[in-house]
């Protein structure tokens, strides 16, 4: 099994590992997030098992999932990381976080809920609809699932859209369909799982939002920063649903970057093991 990943920003400090999306590869995050994170951390995105450039079969569970990024994590030779967790990555996060505390130093979760949270096992309902509106209507689902419809919204849509283009080289594979339903049944068991015990999760946590996500309503995101033991809410950003961190990342790139400091000095990692990691080419740029 080898993990296709990319790595920007400096050699030095505690590396930021982002936790992917439902259906996300490597060319799904926002440049203007990955790019404005890592002018000031090592940050690393990645494919998980099964996903884009990744080998393997894609886990139809979270905690499956979370076992796989852990050796993601381990083999690059990594004891300490933060975690950033959109969506499906914040289910990940939250599991790696409370099995693996030595490992988590600071999370960012947003755009995501606790496990049996309100609305998540509508995800593959939602997610579906939206899917056939857009090629009904000849857009992007993420018009829909990650917007709102207002103009401002939908001209938020088009930017972010763009934004995704700019990258001409060395672009990531997409999802397979094989690994889109494992990941929506992954996404219905959590949501449809016994309320967390986020009393385990002792790291400090900052949690954001749009005020408007469909796909995880926007009650988890309050839910999740008042249950944390360490949590802390960002204001739910206005007009905005489960892409509000791409839509506002002129905001929300400086409060993450304040949440994560200070940074110890860590030593350099060990030297990753090939047959494990494959580091995409072209890494100088998200």
């Amino acid at each position: 099994m080898t993990f296709a990943y990319r790595q920007l920003g400096p050699d030095d400090g505690v590396p930021l590992i982002l936790l992917n999306h439902l259906s996300g590869v490597l060319d799904n995050w926002d440049p203007r997030v990955v790019d404005g994170l890592a002018a000031r951390r090592p940050v690393i995105t990645f494919d998980n098992r099964g996903v884009g450039a990744s080998s393997g079969s894609t886990p139809d569970t979270i905690e499956a999932m979370a076992r796989d990024t852990v050796l993601f994590i381990r083999t690059l030779g990594y004891n300490a990381v933060d975690l950033l967790g959109l969506s499906m990555g914040g289910f990940i996060a939250q599991v790696i976080a409370a099995e693996e505390p030595d490992l988590v130093r600071k999370l960012i979760l947003a755009g995501t809920g606790p496990a049996g949270g309100p609305g998540i096992d509508k995800v593959t309902s939602v997610t579906v609809q939206d899917m056939l509106k857009a090629t009904l209507r000849r857009k992007d689902p993420k018009h829909y699932l990650f917007f709102t419809r207002t103009e401002g919204g939908q001209r938020a849509a088009r930017e972010f859209l763009a934004r995704l283009k700019e990258r001409t080289d060395d672009r990531d594979k997409a999802i397979s369909v094989s690994s889109f339903r494992a990941q929506l049944k992954a996404v219905k068991r959590w949501g449809r799982q016994a309320p967390s015990d986020l009393s385990r999760i002792h790291q400090p946590v900052l949690v954001a939002n749009g005020e408007s996500d469909r796909m995880v309503p926007s009650v988890n995101t309050i839910d999740l920063a008042a249950r944390l033991p360490r949590g802390e809410l960002v204001p739910l950003y206005p007009d905005a649903g489960h892409g509000g961190i791409f839509q506002n990342h002129d905001l929300f790139v400086p409060r993450a970057l304040e949440f994560l400091e200070p940074q110890p000095a860590v030593g350099r990692p060990l030297a990753p093991d090939p047959h494990l990691v494959r580091p995409a080419p072209g890494n100088a740029s998200a």
